[in-house]
Formats: structure tokens, C-alpha cells, sequence
């Protein structure tokens, strides 16, 4: 199945889970797969209890969470204690 096609399978919409990204338009978050496999739950325990779901479906899961890892950058940032310690004073006396 070529990216594309894969991708076709998580979708956005605004109207389905607070636009959380799912899976082919259904209640099934991306983030409720991962949770669950990151937990311990199988991939096969997961279509057992979800018979909606199809092996590809994990295959378009890691494809999107890869291209959004591979975009992502981590900047240094230099700051000094004492700037970091005035600002999050400000901060909290905002919130107060």
C-alpha cells in the first residue's frame, strides 16, 4: 500500500472526537491505540475487541506518528536561571 492510500486512513474532522486525528472516521482516536499498545495491549487483543479496526489500520497509525516525529526540531534555548526564575514569578503572580 503506497503512503498515500495508508495515510487515506486517519482523518481529521472537527466533528468527531474534538478533531483528534482517527482512524478512517471513526471514534477511535490515534492517541486510544497508542495508549493501549503503549500499555501492553496486543495489536491482535485490540482487533479482537474492535472488529472495525484492520491490521493496516496500525500500519497508517506509525506512518502518520513517524512523518510527524521527522518534522519535528529541537532548539536550545539560552537562558539564564535567574531571567527563567523572574518569568515564571510573573507567571504565577498572573495566575493568582
Amino acid at each position: 500500500m503506497i503512503k498515500e492510500e495508508m495515510l487515506s486512513r486517519i482523518t481529521v474532522n472537527p466533528q468527531v472526537m474534538l478533531g483528534k486525528p482517527t482512524i478512517r472516521g471513526m471514534r477511535i482516536t490515534l492517541e486510544q491505540i497508542l495508549l493501549a499498545l503503549a500499555g501492553g495491549v496486543s495489536a491482535q487483543e485490540l482487533l479482537d475487541d474492535y472488529p472495525e479496526l484492520e491490521p493496516a489500520d496500525f500500519q497508517a497509525v506509525f506512518l502518520y506518528l513517524a512523518q510527524l516525529v521527522s518534522e519535528e526540531q529541537v532548539l536550545p534555548i539560552k537562558f539564564s536561571s535567574l531571567a527563567l526564575a523572574d518569568k515564571l514569578n510573573i507567571i504565577y503572580k498572573r495566575r493568582l
